[in-house]
């Protein structure tokens, strides 16, 4: 089956519209929540790596656009595990609804406040609307890139990314984890001698 005849067909643009509404729903919930559209300094980049500097996650990329591929990836081998009687389509759908709860949560005062006080981001406010969108999309991506290819491949990606992401800020998913659950002062320090 073609991609054009794929993406008309009335069952894929039905999970497709269910994404978007489910998409839409967080974007309505962070601006609830208070976070702001784009960055405050009027811009949109395309990208931005100063992980400390003012306009991390506010712009359409930054070093932690690769931690949401990941989580794309994740999500898919999960519901794979648990839901591979589901279409993928509808397994697409439930991986974006858990993106969206993590985004908003994830923009929640309880996190954005656990993120200064046991991570590296001591400025952290908080992801811009358009900035959490984008992190919504690249899950989107993580997981239709982990459909497409090979386990073994989707491993070493994961790992890749990490490895180059860690190594570029002393920064990456699986630290964020850590701190966020149990914060490690050695692990801090390492993180601020940048």
């Amino acid at each position: 089956m073609s991609f054009i005849k794929w993406i008309t067909s009335q069952s894929v643009r039905a999970h497709l519209c269910a994404a978007g509404i489910i998409v839409l729903a967080a974007a309505l919930a962070e601006f609830a929540l208070g976070r702001i559209p784009i960055c405050k300094c009027g811009q949109v980049l395309l990208w931005y790596g100063n992980t400390n500097g003012p306009g991390n996650s506010q712009h359409l990329s930054d070093w932690y656009s690769f931690s949401h591929i990941i989580h794309g990836m994740l999500f898919y081998g999960f519901l794979w595990l648990v839901a591979r009687r589901l279409p993928v389509r509808t397994r697409f759908v439930l991986a974006i609804l858990i993106e969206c709860a993590w985004e908003v949560w994830e923009n929640s005062p309880f996190i954005i406040d656990r993120y200064r006080a046991a991570t590296i981001a001591l400025d952290y406010t908080g992801d811009s609307v358009i900035n959490s969108m984008m992190d919504i999309l690249f899950a989107g991506f993580g997981f239709w890139a982990a459909r497409k290819i090979k386990l073994w491949h989707t491993v070493a990606l994961i790992i890749l990314m990490e490895v180059y992401v860690g190594y570029m800020v002393r920064d990456n998913l699986t630290l964020n984890i850590v701190m966020l659950v149990y914060p490690s002062q050695a692990i801090k320090e390492w993180q601020m001698n940048i």
